[in-house]
């Protein structure tokens, strides 16, 4: 299990917050995350890889940068 911090452009209301965490959920339902609207990152924890919870970011329209 991985636990990492992404910045990920694009999410500009709860309504991204909520989008981001059901694709990341969806990937990987045993991952924690906790999303900072403000900083634009998202912290995961428990992940089987930060591919998997990164494609599931970018599947859901947003762009992963670091």
């Amino acid at each position: 299990m991985a636990d990492f911090q992404l910045s990920v452009d694009g999410m500009a209301c709860s309504g991204c917050v909520d989008s981001v965490t059901r694709a990341i959920q969806k990937a990987a339902p045993e991952a924690k995350v906790v999303v900072d609207l403000a900083a634009r990152t998202v912290s995961v924890t428990d992940a089987p890889a930060r591919a998997v919870v990164e494609a599931a970011i970018i599947k859901a329209g947003y762009d992963v940068t670091a």
